[in-house]
């Protein structure tokens, strides 16, 4: 089925948006060492789609994943997932919300052992609540309002202002200008685009710098021994801790409790039931060049 003139239209913003971000994602890459996975062929997976799965098998597709150790023939590592997406009415902006955090969030659960960042980058016209509702399960959002797109596409006179009232026709000659655009003057939009939310762009790049090149801390770690005692109720599981006494003989190990604090204030825990495991998980975070901080 052919897609309407309003929503090709829609689509050639979507993809300067996400040519943007791409923009500013290259540096951070090139700087830390690390691959960037876009949209394209890529030998190490399949199909052009930057696609992840989660730990329940499920597929998710994704604009940009930043990896350590990863290479155009090998997956790497996620540090960070980034997703773009465009909408111009409000009435869409908290289902886009939501199935963004639908497609990230198994994939945090999944790798949380790497503790990724996770970012945003949205454009048009997305409601405070929608915004807020990333901003409160850990996403970093950087926000692209539609009057700053509109003022990019004004520098290479194109007029991108459109509403639900708009005619075909219109959305015909938008397109039309917009196909006879090349690159250098795409670049021009992106640029003007970028400059006009400098400040926003800052914030949610260094956002990112913090989590790529972020430091552990502290690192905390409880050898835990004992047996497991099985109680039927509540007063019995208080009379039973009442009455503990820590035994001095030697009991039965259990497993390594590790709580690891970075200096941006991210936090992994995990377990581990032997020292060769426990000791894997910490070395990955000495190849990643992640020391510990001197404590002051």
């Amino acid at each position: 089925m052919a897609k309407s003139p309003a929503h090709k239209f829609g689509q050639s913003i979507g993809g300067l948006l996400e040519a943007a971000v791409e923009r500013i994602l290259i540096p951070i890459s090139n700087e830390n060492n690390l691959f960037l996975d876009k949209k394209g062929k890529r030998p190490a997976r399949k199909g052009k789609k930057v696609a992840w799965k989660d730990m329940f098998g499920n597929i998710h597709d994704l604009d940009f994943v930043l990896e350590k150790d990863g290479t155009s023939d090998r997956i790497g590592t996620p540090i960070a997932f980034i997703e773009s997406a465009w909408r111009r009415y409000t009435k869409h902006s908290r289902n886009k919300a939501q199935e963004i955090q639908g497609a990230i969030l198994p994939l945090i659960d999944t790798h949380k052992l790497s503790c990724p960042f996770v970012g945003v980058v949205i454009g048009g016209v997305f409601t405070g609540g929608a915004i807020a509702q990333l901003k409160s399960i850990g996403f970093s959002v950087l926000y692209f309002p539609y009057n700053s797109i509109i003022k990019s596409f004004e520098t290479v006179k194109i007029d991108a202002t459109f509403d639900e009232d708009t005619p075909d026709s219109a959305f015909s000659k938008k397109i039309k200008a917009y196909s006879k655009l090349n690159g250098q003057q795409k670049e021009k939009i992106i640029k003007k685009l970028l400059e006009l939310n400098n400040d926003s762009v800052n914030a949610f790049l260094q956002d990112l710098k913090d989590a790529v090149q972020r430091q552990v801390k502290e690192i905390f770690i409880l050898p835990l021994h004992g047996n497991q005692t099985k109680l039927d109720n509540v007063q019995d599981a208080i009379e039973y801790i009442t009455q503990y006494r820590n035994l001095k003989k030697s009991i039965t190990f259990v497993k390594y409790e590790i709580l690891l604090k970075f200096n941006n204030n991210d936090r992994i825990e995990a377990s581990f039931q032997n020292k060769e495991t426990a000791i894997s998980f910490l070395k990955q975070f000495d190849t990643m060049n992640f020391q510990l901080v001197n404590k002051k």
